[in-house]
């Protein structure tokens, strides 16, 4: 069976370089390019042009990140979604289900198929970053990271995700109990 879900695509994070390395208590890289344009070029095998971990090999199947944002507003408030560095944020989508699973997302410039692959774990930046507690809340909803399986240009606005396993919208806050890769 074959579902098709309606949902928001409300920022896109694109970044030539790392913001958070090193340790938090000596804060984030300064002056680091961080991008958030109205549409993406998705690369098949290689992520978002433009973004830090395009074409990089060890991160081929984890190349774009996807955020739910109900998560992060159930984990930080109302600290600025930017500051999780995911790819994609989205609205209206349950995450954790497509786990290992293709699915499409469509923005109107038609379909790109993507392969859902291990969970986007919070790191300990996010307490530095976003508020004391943060990492802790974002564990089983930090995100997913997936791998484009094709190429396309994804929109900010309105889309349609289409998967083979059913979503439940109202669980896109929820925390997941085994956050690990299936």
């Amino acid at each position: 069976m074959i579902y098709d879900y309606s949902c928001e695509l409300l920022m896109f994070v694109v970044s030539p370089k790392h913001a958070y390395f090193g340790r938090p208590k000596d804060g984030p890289a300064d002056e680091v390019e961080t991008r958030t344009p109205d549409s993406v070029e998705m690369i098949a095998d290689k992520g978002i042009r433009g973004d830090r971990f395009f074409g990089v090999r060890a991160h081929t199947e984890a190349a774009v990140t996807f955020l739910a944002l109900e998560a992060w507003t159930a984990a930080a408030g109302d600290a600025d979604p930017v500051l999780a560095r995911r790819n994609i944020v989205v609205r209206g989508v349950e995450l954790d289900p497509l786990r290992g699973r293709e699915f499409e997302l469509d923005s109107g410039a038609g379909p790109i198929r993507f392969r859902g692959g291990r969970p986007a774990h919070p790191c300990s930046w996010m307490d530095t970053v976003a508020g004391d507690g943060v990492r802790k809340a974002l564990i089983g909803r930090g995100g997913l990271r997936a791998q484009p399986l094709t190429s396309g240009i994804l929109s900010l606005g309105r889309a349609v995700l289409i998967s083979d396993v059913e979503l439940d919208a109202t669980r896109a806050a929820d925390q997941v109990r085994r956050a690990q890769p299936l």
